[in-house]
Order: structure tokens, then sequence, then C-alpha cells
């Protein structure tokens, strides 16, 4: 099962845990896609949109079930990255954990498949 990764706001995935569904960052609903990376790009994302942010939560998701809604797209040098046109059901999430900040603002991951 391929995994995907979302980087979430505390209080937005919070709201979503009670709501049972989840519409994204601001910045999604703006350019009207769920941005999310893979385990070797999220890390980068990380650093490039939430560098020095408390308060973030990765969320792992299973990308095969999101269906046609999710599409893998061009973005930073070219690369695939998948985009979910929709709301994230919360079926379809296999995990979220608090990423700690660490002293240089990075953020500290866990192992990623």
């Amino acid at each position: 099962m391929p995994v995907i990764y979302h980087l979430a706001r505390d209080a937005e995935w919070r709201e979503a845990e009670r709501a049972g569904r989840y519409a994204g960052t601001a910045d999604d609903r703006r350019d009207g896609s769920l941005h999310f990376s893979t385990a070797e790009q999220v890390a980068e994302s990380a650093a490039r949109h939430r560098r020095g942010e408390n308060g973030i939560v990765l969320v792992a998701a299973d990308a095969e079930s999101l269906g046609e809604a999710l599409r893998w797209e061009p973005s930073r040098r070219g690369a695939l990255f998948p985009h979910l046109y929709g709301e994230l059901p919360l079926a379809a999430v296999l995990w979220a954990v608090p990423l700690p900040l660490g002293g240089d603002g990075l953020h500290r991951f866990p192992p990623l498949d």
C-alpha cells in the first residue's frame, strides 16, 4: 500500500477528528487541493513550508484508498507530488503524530515507509 504524507496544523487536525473529515489547511483550500508528499519528499516540504512552526501533525494516508480524487502532478524540479482534490476521509488515514521541532527549526520525523 503506497503511503502519502500531509503536514497538518494541530488545531485543524483536531477539528478534523471531531468532524470525521479533513478539508486541509487554508493554503490547500486556496489552491483547490490538499498537498501531500511521499516519504522521500516530506522532510523537504516541511523545511520549505513549515520551518520553525510548532504544532504540526504528520498525517499518513493510504494513497490507493483515495481513488481518482488523488492526482500525481509535477511540482518542485518536475517531481510528481500527490494532490487530493476533495476532503481527506479519516478512513484513509493510517496514523497521525505530532512532529517535534528541533532547535534548528526543522521537524524531527519518525521512520517512514
